[in-house]
């Protein structure tokens, strides 16, 4: 029987700085087989380990990708000082993902803000290799300046797709797109409330305040889509570290129906 626990080496491929202080690394590793939305947990030997989303597309075979944002701790801090041929150890996936047999046929809006682009971006992967499948598409992405929009190159490619809406926090000299909130470009979508769906990832006040939006849209809780694979640590349930009333985010989720999850935002 397979030990899905056991970890396995991996080398670093290849490393891409996104900003000053998030990177994008890339991991060979051969016959992955995930859902968009599920996590693994990477381990640096010496160090520790921790759980990141998966931010490549789910039809790749050849490796994955995770998106690391240096905050200080042991483990970012060691990602963020290996090379290229470095090897570091992979675990997983685990957790759910989104459903995406239940979002066929219908209009989509993605709703991600800061360093919650990675499993979006996944999920983004997987709609235009099926983009046939989907009615209309949006990716609402709101960051503090430019210098800090995530995964650029690969947002020029989905734009050929899907509608991508970008927003800054405050006017910025080399910026003349939106300026304002997440919140604040919605009324750029156009949707079919009664085939709607809606995902979200991103810090927890931009996820209250997006739902409060999108319910008057007439996309009901139940068809609101939240990963909250932010708040995870050890990963498995042990650290509790993730929990969210009587629910483990590691272990439950990390996506949620927002019903589920509402009322215990950071």
């Amino acid at each position: 029987m397979k030990n899905i626990y056991l970890p396995k080496q991996v080398k670093v491929s290849e490393i891409k700085e996104l900003s000053e202080n998030v990177k994008l690394f890339r991991l060979d590793k051969k016959r992955v087989s995930f859902v968009p939305g599920q996590f693994v947990l990477i381990g640096v030997w010496g160090y520790g380990e921790s759980p990141f989303g998966i931010a490549s597309s789910p039809y790749e075979k050849s490796h994955i990708d995770i998106v690391v944002r240096n905050t200080g701790g042991n483990v970012t801090s060691a990602l963020h000082n290996l090379k290229k041929n470095d090897e570091i150890s992979v675990r997983g996936p685990y957790g759910n993902g989104f459903p995406l047999d239940f979002f066929e046929g219908k209009d989509l809006v993605m709703a991600t803000g800061g360093c919650g682009i990675p499993p979006i971006a996944s999920l983004v992967e997987y709609i235009i290799k099926n983009r046939n499948k989907f009615g209309n598409v949006y990716l609402l992405y709101g960051a503090r300046t430019p210098e800090d929009i995530l995964m650029k190159n690969e947002i020029k490619k989905w734009e050929k797709n899907i509608s991508v809406i970008l927003t800054i926090d405050k006017p910025h000299p080399n910026w003349d797109g939106h300026v304002g909130f997440v919140t604040d470009i919605i009324s750029e979508i156009d949707v079919n409330p009664k085939r709607a769906v809606a995902t979200m990832c991103g810090p927890g006040p931009m996820m209250n305040a997006l739902e409060k939006v999108l319910r008057p849209l007439g996309i009901s809780d139940r068809r609101i889509f939240v990963s909250m694979e932010r708040k995870m640590q050890c990963g498995v349930g042990k650290c509790q570290h993730c929990a969210i009333g009587s629910k483990y985010v590691c272990t439950d989720g990390p996506v949620f129906n927002f019903d589920e999850i509402d009322k215990t935002w950071d």
